[in-house]
């Protein structure tokens, strides 16, 4: 959690906005559940009590009044009195799209900003490059169709002329 998150390099308010999803002002059981990455395939494995328990310790931590939201204020009380985040064991946590997360939890720890594309061989980014193959290939298939006057494959077969 520590690692992924850069929590040392962010000041509370910082890090409480970053992670203020909806900018609504205060965390939700969703928003903890999406910095912890609970909802990523990484966690598919880990069971939804125990999924929700790791928000309730969260909220026992951060929502001293039992609102069920965790407000900027409280937040920066408790960072202030040495309240910290609890590495929960379900990893770094996921919540960025691939690119942030392959930078993030990759990139930055196993290559610098000078690797070259011959140094990029791990599983990893192998993995990372294959995703963006697959992408590039599902917007290319879509642009065809785009360009189609009309997408056969959208005809329900009981309007289809046998031919």
């Amino acid at each position: 959690m520590m690692e992924e998150h850069h929590i040392e390099g962010f000041d509370a308010p910082s890090f409480f906005t970053l992670h203020d999803y909806d900018a609504s002002g205060a965390w939700t059981p969703d928003e903890v559940r999406k910095t912890y990455g609970l909802d990523d395939e990484s966690n598919s494995g880990v069971s939804k009590s125990r999924k929700e328990s790791a928000i309730r310790s969260v909220f026992d931590l951060f929502d001293p009044t039992n609102r069920g939201s965790i407000s900027r204020d409280d937040w920066l009380k408790a960072v202030s009195a040495g309240t910290r985040l609890p590495d929960l064991g379900f990893g770094p946590g996921h919540h960025g799209d691939i690119e942030y997360e392959y930078e993030i939890h990759h990139f930055e720890k196993y290559h610098g900003d000078d690797a070259t594309e011959e140094e990029l061989t791990h599983p990893e980014d192998i993995e990372h490059f294959r995703q963006h193959d697959e992408m590039e290939a599902a917007q290319m298939r879509l642009e065809k169709l785009e360009r189609m006057q009309v997408v056969e494959a959208n005809i329900p077969s009981k309007f289809r002329r046998a031919l």
